[in-house]
Order: C-alpha cells, then sequence, then structure tokens
C-alpha cells in the first residue's frame, strides 16, 4: 500500500460500488426500484466501545473517536427475493474494504451477502489486531503493520462486531445477509436498492444506534417507488 492510505480506500471503494452498481442494476424482464432517503439520524460523537481487549486508544495523538449516527451506518434489505433474481444480482467483484484507517474501521458499517471475502488492510502507520467474538463468525487477524491485510470470509448471516485487541474505541460491524438485495445509504440518506421484481416486499432497515424497523413496501412493474424512512 502507498502512504496514501485514503486514496487507495477510495479507488476500491469506487472500483465495487461501480461492480455492485451492474451487478445492482442488472435488467430483468420487468423491474421496479425502491429508493428514498433515511431520516431521523444525527452526528453525535461515539462513545468509546467496551472492548473485550481493552487496548491503549491513544496510540495514534489527534486522533478523535469515530462518528455514530450516520446515515451511511444504516443498511436497508428486503427479507426474501426469488432464486432467479439472486443469481442475477451475484456477480463476482473486487472484495469490499474494511480498512484500518486513522485509528478507525472504515466503513463503520459493512453490509456484504453470505460467503463475500472482505480485506482488512492496515493504512495506519502502527499495528493493528482485528478480531471478533461473535457467534456468526469467530475470528482474530493478529496484529499487523501498515501495508498489509488480511482476508475473511463470511459465510453465516447475521451480525458481527469487530474490534481492534491494541486500540478499545475502534469498533466496526459486518451485517451479513442471505442475498444481494441491500443498499447502504449515501452521505446525504439517499439509497437504492437493485432492481427487484413486481410484488409485495418487506424492507427491513437496520442501524448500529437505532432501533431496527419494517415496512411493508409494493413494487410495481416498472418504475420506482421512493419512501421515506425513519430511524
Amino acid at each position: 500500500f502507498s502512504r496514501d492510505g485514503m486514496t487507495i480506500v477510495s479507488r476500491r471503494w469506487m472500483g465495487l460500488c461501480a461492480g455492485l452498481s451492474l451487478a445492482f442494476h442488472a435488467p430483468l424482464a420487468i423491474a421496479g426500484v425502491i429508493r428514498g432517503v433515511v431520516l431521523g439520524v444525527g452526528s453525535a460523537p461515539a462513545q468509546a466501545s467496551a472492548s473485550a481487549y481493552p487496548g491503549m486508544a491513544g496510540s495514534m495523538p489527534g486522533m478523535h473517536a469515530a462518528v455514530r449516527g450516520l446515515a451511511q451506518d444504516a443498511v436497508l434489505y428486503v427479507e426474501h427475493v426469488p432464486a432467479e433474481v439472486e443469481s442475477t444480482l451475484a456477480q463476482p467483484g473486487p472484495h469490499p474494504l474494511l480498512a484500518q484507517l486513522g485509528q478507525t474501521f472504515r466503513p463503520r458499517v459493512l453490509a456484504i451477502a453470505a460467503g463475500t471475502a472482505v480485506d482488512f488492510p492496515n493504512l495506519d502507520p502502527i499495528y493493528h489486531n482485528v478480531f471478533s467474538l461473535s457467534p456468526v463468525k469467530r475470528f482474530d487477524l493478529g496484529k499487523y503493520p501498515r501495508g498489509h491485510s488480511k482476508t475473511v470470509v463470511f459465510d453465516r448471516v447475521g451480525l458481527v462486531n469487530v474490534y481492534c485487541d491494541i486500540h478499545s474505541d475502534m469498533e466496526a460491524f459486518v451485517m451479513v445477509l442471505p442475498h444481494h438485495a441491500f443498499a447502504q445509504p449515501d452521505s446525504a440518506g439517499r439509497f437504492a436498492l437493485p432492481n427487484l421484481p413486481p410484488g409485495h416486499y418487506q424492507l427491513r432497515t437496520w442501524h448500529p444506534d437505532r432501533a431496527e424497523t419494517s415496512r411493508a413496501v409494493e413494487v410495481p412493474a416498472r418504475g420506482d417507488v421512493v419512501i421515506k424512512v425513519s430511524l
């Protein structure tokens, strides 16, 4: 990795988003899109996490706590999709990234489908140790320095809490879903799910700092369903 860690993350995310966009919007014979905006989230500073292995949170002077309550930390997904739709959405692409940068995990929340491999690059000039004690996926990647990356395959559905053994204020969430019919909002709260066949769907919204919500949505044969989601 180069010294410009943020550039690497940005480029990898741009490539990933482009691939996901193509997969999400692959043409179906008849399809509609659920899109809209997430409301009711702010930008309150996060509190230090209660890591299973508290570490030296201040090893990078001048670092600030991660910000929580942001719209892009939400995950929106439908409960079920037809098998033929999932086969269309599940296209190969680059591994998603959960980077260690600025003594935080970026992004704070990562939504993926079961079976996805995630890369954990260390872009900081210090050591990190990425681990999880979650029943869905237990792992410990050990300590590794800047420029190194390790990979984990998430093969079970559920929520995985991710921490750093060395820095107790670092915390991330990997939401592992049973299919690819999901979306995460941008910084303005806007989101768009992939093309879906017409019909009745249950749209669920998860956010690490809010209660999970669910609502019924009817997707038309063609066109968009525009909704507002309040958390």
